[in-house]
């Protein structure tokens, strides 16, 4: 008799219980179910560059990168085969699955007692309930802590745009060195032609023959270091594309030249408003207030209830007069040691005041970096403009000048060459301001956070103009 009524209870207990078990593979999750809590404001969807629905294994199409991509296709394909991308999304992934475990009610707590003296066994079941508001409040701090998980990884992103713009332009640069050089060196081969031949009838020195052949031999070493630096320009760049290092790339054209439109102060302002390192900490440090709310009411009393079933037989006396009285229990925690949640209210303020001090000292340092990336730019577009409307055009009149000069025997051949060299000089160094112009506005966007107004580089500008027409 006593093995039946214990047996009962136990199959009521076990029953109740794998009610409410379920394998976490038997449904596909939805990650969109926790955007609302876990995205920043004014973000409505997950980019579909990052977006993947690992749990079905299923996903958005490979993107493929064409022969002749532009550099926002370069971008758009780093950023959806880079592991970086990946891991920092994953880990936005695993924040916001913090939501759902922490708003949680604690498990209820199952007992089954048997008296052998009674031959009766009571089946109970304890909920504990926290002070109300102490979930929300953890919520709350975790759904801070999903959006700076998002913040970085909207840094992550902009690094890795930085990173394909930066050798895509250093690139671009190479590829024109190495044309640039080589015409060059079509032009001192045929020179030393020209000098072979005059030195063979004796219209010619043997110094300008050596002199012109020293110079051929260091043009082409230029041309074969410039030939030799490619596959590593080509190996950072397919690294940041997630690809293999020999996997070729077409030479690179003249990137479009873009500056910026308006003056640092602009642009340190926008990106105190738009940096994601920035906007992440704010995140933690709203974490970190809404954790001291929950250590706070952690110090608050706990409430419990139950309910207990009774299983017993006929022969014990019944003294509600029902066949299965129910009883309900009611409880309370007793938060007597006042030194363990009063220090859990000042870890969570000293974490709140670290991370404040943390946020001053990177907007210093964002000021400094935006002025030196803002230097950057406008030193190369400066120099970029001076070599093209200034030095290269009066070095190509004065080598025509030498040209013109040597044919006729009025300059020396040494004065050509070094009117040539000047104006391949100038020529690479103009290709350089452009990769440097380039590169510094790519750091400004990732410091800024948003690509910030540009405009074309050719246009001129109201600065420029101003001082055209000054005496």
């Amino acid at each position: 008799m006593a093995s039946r009524i214990a047996a009962s209870a136990i199959c009521a207990g076990a029953v109740g219980l794998l009610a409410g078990c379920s394998s976490p593979f038997d449904q596909p999750h939805d990650i969109t179910r926790s955007l609302n809590k876990t995205l920043p404001q004014g973000i409505e969807r997950i980019p579909p560059s990052v977006y993947r629905d690992h749990q079905s294994g299923v996903g958005t199409a490979a993107l493929t990168l064409m022969a002749e991509a532009s550099p926002d296709e370069y971008v758009r394909y780093a950023l959806y085969h880079s592991p970086e991308v990946e891991a920092a999304y994953q880990r936005w992934r695993a924040a916001a699955e913090r939501l759902p475990q922490v708003s949680a009610l604690p498990d209820p707590r199952a007992n089954l007692r048997y008296s052998f003296m009674d031959d009766e066994a009571i089946l109970g079941l304890m909920q504990s309930f926290p002070w109300p508001g102490t979930l929300t409040s953890r919520e709350a701090s975790a759904a801070h802590a999903a959006m700076a998980a998002w913040r970085d990884l909207e840094a992550v992103r902009l690094a890795v745009a930085e990173r394909v713009l930066i050798s895509l332009h250093e690139l671009a640069f190479v590829d024109a060195a190495i044309r640039i050089t080589d015409e060059n060196l079509e032009l001192i081969r045929s020179f030393e032609g020209v000098v072979r031949s005059r030195y063979r009838v004796g219209a010619g020195s043997h110094s300008e023959l050596i002199r012109v052949q020293v110079e051929l031999g260091q043009m082409e070493d230029r041309f074969a270091e410039l030939r030799a630096l490619r596959p590593v320009y080509v190996a950072e760049l397919n690294a940041v594309l997630n690809r293999a290092p020999l996997v070729e790339i077409r030479p690179v054209s003249q990137l479009p030249g873009l500056r910026v439109v308006g003056d640092v102060s602009s642009v340190i302002a926008l990106a105190q408003r738009t940096n994601p390192t920035l906007l992440a900490l704010d995140q933690r440090r709203e974490e970190q207030r809404m954790l001291a709310e929950a250590a706070r009411k952690d110090g608050l009393p706990e409430f419990s209830v139950g309910i207990d079933y009774m299983f017993y037989e006929g022969h014990v006396v019944n003294r509600t007069g029902a066949g299965y009285p129910v009883m309900v229990t009611m409880g309370m925690s007793i938060p007597l040691w006042r030194e363990k949640y009063d220090a859990g209210v000042r870890e969570a303020l000293a974490r709140r005041l670290a991370v404040s001090s943390e946020r001053s000292s990177e907007t210093n340092l964002l000021s400094a970096s935006i002025h030196r990336a803002w230097f950057e730019h406008t030193d190369a577009h400066r120099r970029v403009h001076l070599y093209e409307h200034t030095l290269i055009p009066k070095a190509e009149e004065s080598l025509h000048a030498s040209l013109a000069g040597f044919r006729a025997g009025e300059t020396s051949f040494l004065d050509l060459l070094d009117t040539e060299r000047t104006l391949l000089e100038l020529a690479i160094a103009a290709e350089r301001a452009r990769a440097d112009r380039g590169k510094a506005l790519a750091r400004l966007n990732t410091l800024v956070g948003e690509p910030v107004p540009t405009e074309p580089a050719n246009q001129p500008s109201q600065y420029q103009n101003q001082d055209e027409v000054q005496p």
